[in-house]
Formats: structure tokens, C-alpha cells, sequence
């Protein structure tokens, strides 16, 4: 089993795939190169951006998180304006310092190549990174996967990877599960709800507080996030001119809080999901759940619902609603994908729909298999979505997308507490084999790759 701690991570905008696992790239080339013994004959490093990594890259910000990869810095730990700093000075000098110890001459309009035309085999999002000697012989090469959500692989982990298997090797845990089947089935023998047996198996990768307090930083991220965004105005970066709104949305709702307006709840949650997606778009620290791209859905249902209680029920509020989002999460990160170059929207604002929806469902006391059934339709009517970022940036249609999929978990999770589950034709497991499936015959000009869709049609807002 994977943890959900692998699921939610704190990182940077504006996306898990193409900056978090980049730069997460960078320093795996780095430790290899270290390892193998070459890094100090380096004299050069080249860098090759693959399929969507480079067809939708420049919006993306991967070029530069690439860099900063190389110059060790880490998506969980990185300052925003510290990397903008160091990427202006490896501008201004044309000096690059791997791991920030070996300096070598970098440029990057020769060393990093948009190879857009190459779609790999093993996944969409490729990246190969070579060490070059003075003489311009090859030190080190290596090729690596961005595979969604900040999660990376390199060429040989994809390759040795069985092609009937879609569950991944992890820990050994107390209660595993492959399948939302089983996952049901280890709840109804042990009478534990899903965030119990998601936390039971947390224990056997770190102790009990260290897992709480590590779901902690991920609510209280979250948290923050939203602050920030609700607090920041002005044009989003990229050309678009995209004018962050939830600051002005944000103080309308709070000069009428106690409004009686049935359609406040779409306002507060439209609100609440805008901010942390005009923040990753504009580069901030956010917390992929499960993608950047989709980063807003789960942070904005969790701050309606539980920021209102008392300080200890809403610790314990979301940790469940955590517990049990990040368990829907790993049956598609092992069954299916949670990226966008493979599933197009459907894996990243689907998925985000779906585990926010398990989620809040669990919170307003759903058995197992009501939380399965708010999962399975928050991801039913998410099928097909295309991811066709316009001018490859993060912001249209995805912003606002967030905002529409927060909405629509609610919904999911109401109208699985009012059906019984003789009432349900579709499982949880057949509607994530159906993303899987629908991914997989989706044209390539609908995943991410801004080839597409909204990408063609709209050239300027």
C-alpha cells in the first residue's frame, strides 16, 4: 500500500505533474550523478522535456522546476520567492550550482529541449537529463516519468512494472486493500469505518502522532492557502490576463455572513476553491489533493465544513474527512491514474470530486458504503472530462472547474445519503475502471497538452 500522505503533499504551483515532479526529478538525477561518481567531471547538464511536459511546459512552469531541481531545491520545503531570487541570478550569470555545490555554465534556451514531438511509450510526462565532460562526452544519462500528483518513477520502475498489475507495490499494512471491494470487505469484518482502517494502516509507515500531526500540516496548509488566496489581488501571471476574483467574492460573502440565500453555500464554496487555485496559478504553496491542478475541491469543502466547529471537533473533522478522501484517492492512483497527460481532467478534478465527496460523506456519518457510493457518483458525472488548458497555463478552465467540482462533491455525498444501496447500479470500482478506460481511448489533444478543446478555441481573454 501506498499512504495518504503520499496522496496530499505540500508543494508549489501551478502544477503537481509538471513542476512538483520535475523539480522532484532534478534531485533524483542529482543523488544518481552523485552516486555513480561523475559529478564533479560535469561540465554540463542537458535537460529534455517530453510530450506534455513540454507541449504544455512553458504555461506550466516546468523548465524552471526543472532548474531549481537541479539546484536541490525541494517542492515540500521551497519559498516561492527564494526560487524566483535563484532563478534570476543562473539568468544574470549563466552559472548553475547542482545541489548548490557544483557550479557549471547553464543556459537555459540551449540546455533544456521542448521535445514536445515525442510522446513516450511508458507515459506521457518523459523527462531525460544528461551529464556531459568538458570535452561534451556523456558522463550520465537518465530518464524519468512524471506520473501525476508529484509522484515520480524513473525508466526502469515503470518498465519492471507488470502490465496486469494496476496496484502498486508499497508497505505491508494491517487491513490492505486493492480494490474498493475489498476495502469494503475489511470494514465490514472489522466493523471499522474507512477513516479508522486508513489511519490502522498508517501506523505500520511512521507512529500514530506522527501521522496525525502530518494530516494536520496538510489541513492547516490547506487552510492556508486559501487565506493567502482570499487576500492577494491583481492579474495572474502568464499573459492571459486572469484577474484573481475570489478577494472580491470573499468580501461580499463577509458583509452578509448570516445571509439566508439558499445559493450562498455555491458562493462560499466557489469562493473557498477559487482562492487556492488563483494561488497555484499564480505559484504558491498549495497542497496537491490529489493534483495542483485540482488542488482547490477538497481544501474548499473541508473549510464550509468543518472550520466552524470547536477547535477540537474540527481537528478530528478533518482527519477524517482526510483519512477517508485519501483512501478513495489511493484505489485510483492503484487502479487507474491521477494524471491529467493520461486521464485528461477526469483524473485530476475527477478524482479531487470523488475523494471530496467519499469524504464529506463520511463526516456527516455515512457507512462504508454510502462513502463508496458519494465517490462513485462524484466521479460518474466527471467522466470524459478533457484537460485543455488554455495557453498551457493553470488557470482557464481549471479555476474555475475547481470551484464547479467542489459544488458537485456536495451533491455527490447528498444524494448517496438518500439512496439505499440496492439503489446503486454502478461501483465504485467500475466507474474507476471506466475513467481508466475512457482515459486511455481520450485523444491525446484533450490530455493536457493544450492541442485541443477551450486550448484552440480561446486565444485570448
Amino acid at each position: 500500500m501506498l499512504s495518504v500522505l503520499d496522496i496530499f503533499r505540500i508543494g508549489i504551483g501551478p502544477s503537481s505533474s509538471h513542476t512538483v515532479g520535475p523539480m522532484r526529478i532534478g534531485r533524483m538525477f542529482l543523488r544518481a550523478l552523485k552516486k555513480s561518481g561523475k559529478l564533479e567531471r560535469t561540465a554540463r547538464v542537458t535537460v529534455e522535456l517530453q510530450g506534455s511536459l513540454a507541449l504544455t511546459g512553458i504555461g506550466h512552469g516546468t523548465p524552471d522546476a526543472a532548474v531549481l531541481g537541479l539546484m536541490g531545491f525541494s517542492p515540500e520545503s521551497t519559498c516561492p520567492d527564494k526560487a524566483a531570487a535563484a532563478l534570476e541570478a543562473m539568468r544574470e550569470s549563466g552559472r548553475l550550482a547542482l545541489a548548490a555545490d557544483h557550479e557549471i555554465a547553464f543556459d537555459p534556451r540551449g540546455d533544456i529541449d521542448l521535445a514536445g514531438h515525442i510522446i513516450p511509450e511508458l507515459h506521457p510526462n518523459g523527462m531525460r537529463l544528461a551529464a556531459l565532460d568538458d570535452a561534451g562526452a556523456m558522463l550520465f544519462e537518465r530518464t524519468y516519468y512524471s506520473t501525476g500528483g508529484g509522484f515520480v518513477a524513473s525508466e526502469a520502475q515503470l518498465r519492471k512494472r507488470p502490465a496486469n498489475d494496476r496496484v502498486a507495490a508499497g508497505t505491508a499494512v494491517a487491513h490492505p486493500f486493492g480494490s474498493a471491494e475489498e476495502l469494503l470487505a475489511q470494514c465490514a469484518r472489522t466493523g471499522l469505518a474507512i477513516a479508522e482502517l486508513t489511519l490502522a494502516n498508517e501506523d505500520s509507515f511512521r507512529p500514530r502522532e506522527e501521522t496525525l500531526a502530518g494530516l494536520d500540516r496538510v489541513a492547516e496548509a490547506m487552510d492556508q492557502c486559501i487565506e493567502r488566496g482570499l487576500s492577494q489581488r491583481g492579474v495572474l501571471p502568464g499573459g492571459l490576463k486572469v484577474i484573481r476574483r475570489a478577494p472580491d467574492l470573499w468580501d461580499k460573502l463577509s458583509a452578509a455572513p448570516l445571509s439566508n440565500e439558499r445559493e450562498a453555500l455555491f458562493d462560499w464554496l466557489n469562493c473557498f476553491a477559487m482562492a487556492v487555485n488563483e494561488e497555484n496559478a499564480a505559484g504558491g504553496r498549495v497542497v496537491t489533493a490529489p493534483t495542483n491542478g485540482a488542488a482547490g475541491i477538497i481544501p474548499a469543502v473541508i473549510r464550509f465544513y468543518c472550520k466552524n466547529a470547536e477547535e477540537e471537533r474540527c481537528e478530528e473533522s478533518r482527519r477524517t474527512f482526510l483519512l477517508t478522501a485519501g483512501a478513495i484517492g489511493l484505489l485510483y492512483k492503484q487502479r487507474a491514474s491521477i494524471s491529467g497527460a493520461e486521464m485528461g481532467c477526469q483524473g485530476e478534478v475527477g478524482v479531487a470530486c470523488s475523494m471530496a465527496a467519499g469524504g464529506l460523506a463520511a463526516l456527516w456519518g455515512a457507512s462504508p458504503d454510502q462513502v463508496a457510493s458519494a465517490a462513485e457518483i462524484g466521479m460518474e458525472h466527471n467522466l470524459g472530462l478533457t484537460c485543455d488548458p488554455v495557453g498551457g497555463l493553470v488557470q482557464v478552465p481549471c479555476i474555475e472547474r475547481n470551484a464547479i467540482g467542489a459544488v458537485k462533491a456536495v451533491n455527490a455525498a447528498r444524494l448517496a445519503l438518500h439512496r439505499t444501496a440496492a439503489e446503486s447500479c454502478v461501483s465504485l470500482d467500475q466507474v474507476i475502471e471506466t475513467m481508466r478506460q475512457t482515459g486511455l481511448d481520450m485523444s491525446t489533444k484533450y490530455k493536457e497538452t493544450s492541442q485541443g478543446g477551450l486550448a484552440v478555441n480561446v486565444i485570448e481573454c
